[in-house]
């Protein structure tokens, strides 16, 4: 299948236009024209080279909805004209226990992510989302809910995820006392969310400027990081707290706002932190974690959940050709919204 997208063809992450072909399809794969790809900035950092050497040209992304337009014989789930979605990983191995249980992110042989990745079959490079058209195996798509609205819901399937399911697996609900560190594309999502699970949520910022912003989500308000008097009198007022920033950071003004047992989640920041005190998880059975995204299953449980409670993240749509626009807003610092790209200018044609 011929097709377009955006393409880094070096580590300086500038995207040019780029005509290559997909895959024809297996028994099991899913043919979809791409009509949303959100921006990730997850995505900038690896066409950086941030988290190692890449194979150039490299089409990102990793945030697709799209429709349905071809399936494999095999298919028994989706059909042409289906709303679907595909999140940050295209294939595993689907026979280890982690596999089995629902958590392929967790593989034990390797998640295949979106793009970047070889395939498990012909070892060709996976390209992502940033183009108009993609073929995955069956297992991967998701299935978009009616309610949702189509051009918003991109970022759920990474943004969205990313957050729900360390929400879930320390068991937020009603009367949940959640911190959020960071108000971005991340940090924006698990506020919503944890709202709507119930919980009583708390923004960490290092300003005040964000209070307005952080009540309209549904946060009680922000917790001023830099604030000594106000930090302290907050000690061992949280339950959980979902660490959102993306660069290397300091989390010994955080640990202590755990109460007893309490854990402190990071989602945003991947290679070195600065070292932190031991003391304030020692006596207070406090716990430092990570979590990468969800399983299958669960990342078609948050776009269900995110249809259920009216959810969506704040985006900015934006066309294909303004995308090194939007990675130069990036790198400038944190944004509290998503950049999606409408794919519909998109042409093989061209």
């Amino acid at each position: 299948m011929k097709t377009v997208g955006y393409a880094a063809f070096s580590s300086d992450a500038h995207m040019q236009p780029y005509h290559f072909e997909r895959r024809a399809l297996r028994g099991n794969d899913v043919a979809i024209e791409i009509l949303f790809s959100g921006i990730c900035h997850s995505d900038l950092h690896t066409v950086n080279g941030d988290w190692g050497d890449q194979h150039y040209p490299l089409v990102p992304g990793h945030e697709i909805i799209g429709r349905v337009i071809e399936v494999g014989p095999q298919v028994t789930r989706y059909q042409v004209g289906d709303n679907v979605g595909v999140g940050c990983m295209v294939d595993s191995c689907q026979a280890c226990d982690q596999c089995d249980h629902g958590e392929e992110q967790y593989c034990r042989h390797g998640m295949t992510p979106t793009y970047g990745s070889p395939d498990r079959i012909d070892g060709e490079i996976t390209q992502g989302g940033y183009a108009k058209h993609i073929v995955v195996r069956e297992e991967f798509v998701l299935r978009v809910p009616d309610a949702l609205d189509l051009s918003r819901a991109a970022p759920i399937l990474c943004a969205g995820i990313t957050t729900f399911s360390p929400l879930r697996t320390w068991k937020v609900g009603k009367g949940s006392r959640v911190g959020v560190i960071g108000l971005g594309g991340l940090g924006h999502m698990a506020v919503k969310l944890a709202v709507a699970m119930g919980a009583e949520v708390t923004v960490l910022s290092r300003s005040a400027r964000k209070a307005e912003e952080a009540q309209s989500l549904g946060a009680t308000g922000v917790l001023v990081s830099t604030d000594e008097v106000a930090m302290e009198a907050a000690e061992s007022s949280l339950d959980l707290i979902i660490d959102t920033v993306p660069v290397q950071h300091d989390l010994n003004p955080y640990v202590p706002l755990l109460d007893v047992d309490g854990t402190l989640v990071i989602v945003g920041q991947v290679g070195d932190m600065d070292q932190f005190e031991s003391a304030p998880m020692i006596f207070g059975r406090r716990r430092v974690a990570g979590s990468l995204i969800g399983g299958i299953q669960e990342t078609q449980e948050v776009l269900d959940f995110c249809a259920e409670h009216g959810i969506h993240p704040v985006c900015e749509i934006i066309r294909p050709d303004q995308v090194n626009d939007a990675y130069d807003v990036m790198v400038k610092g944190d944004i509290a919204h998503r950049y999606v790209m409408d794919m519909s200018s998109l042409s093989v044609a061209d």
